[in-house]
């Protein structure tokens, strides 16, 4: 999914790492059934190959990438969109000292609540983008499958519409198919979702932040980040967000990756 926008920093002359967690990219395992053709009963109840997967394997994969780019003297700007926001704040708790700074681009910031359940919308419009996207686009009951799940190879169109209206309403239609196949796999794992990663505000709470805001977002609306935005500056009211705004959906390292490497290349400057 980074990879507009790592092109685009390049173009600038800037060196960026895009890192593929535990379980993601040629390290991920797919659910009996998803492999064509599928299998939609086992596709539905087939435990995932990554369930065993938490937080904390994430973090301390992100927290070991650190410590080497760190001995080589060169400065870490962590950034984490989505869900990647819950991997940034546990590693600023762990080591402040080796950030320079942290990029949240729409991405979860658990201050009060200690995850991301606790900040998901709980009783959406019926008719909104993201209750149709729950009655069609996740599939299983992630208490069996131990994970959150989708089908990214799904050629149904009612599904393909749903995820183009939540997630990527501000790209052609016809790129949907492309992007899911090349950007999603079908399982996160929910002791990963549903990890604790509250901010430390004696440790996270010491490194300079940007929040970049989407505000077309449906997967976590412009309210929720809103939300999370206000907790955090109350939290450290001496080290605020430095907030930045991109008219574009939750897919934003795809819809507009000219300005998030406009923006990441701005870090710790004025506005």
């Amino acid at each position: 999914m980074w990879l507009p926008v790592v092109q685009e920093l390049a173009l600038r002359g800037l060196g960026s790492f895009p890192v593929e967690l535990p379980g993601h990219g040629f390290d991920a395992q797919f659910p009996d059934g998803y492999q064509c053709p599928q299998d939609d009963a086992q596709l539905l109840s087939s435990r995932s190959p990554i369930a065993s997967l938490s937080l904390d394997d994430y973090a301390d994969h992100v927290l070991a990438i650190v410590r080497r780019v760190v001995a080589e003297q060169r400065r870490v700007i962590l950034v984490g969109h989505s869900l990647g926001g819950n991997v940034v704040t546990r590693v600023a708790n762990a080591v402040p000292e080796l950030l320079s700074a942290l990029v949240y681009v729409c991405a979860y910031c658990c201050v009060e609540s200690p995850n991301v359940l606790a900040y998901a919308p709980r009783n959406p419009d019926p008719y909104s983008p993201l209750a149709r996207a729950r009655q069609l686009v996740w599939i299983g009951d992630p208490r069996q499958t131990g994970a959150s799940r989708t089908n990214p190879r799904s050629s149904d169109a009612d599904v393909l519409d749903a995820q183009h209206v939540l997630m990527m309403a501000d790209i052609d239609r016809a790129r949907v198919p492309a992007v899911l196949s090349y950007a999603l796999q079908p399982d996160e794992s929910l002791r990963a979702v549903a990890g604790e990663a509250q901010a430390d505000s004696a440790a996270w709470g010491r490194v300079p932040r940007t929040y970049i805001r989407t505000t077309l977002d449906q997967v976590i609306p412009i309210e929720v980040q809103d939300r999370m935005i206000a907790e955090a500056d109350a939290l450290t009211p001496d080290n605020t967000f430095a907030v930045r705004d991109v008219e574009a959906s939750h897919f934003v390292l795809f819809s507009r990756p000219e300005q998030i490497a406009d923006l990441l290349a701005t870090v710790g400057q004025p506005a």
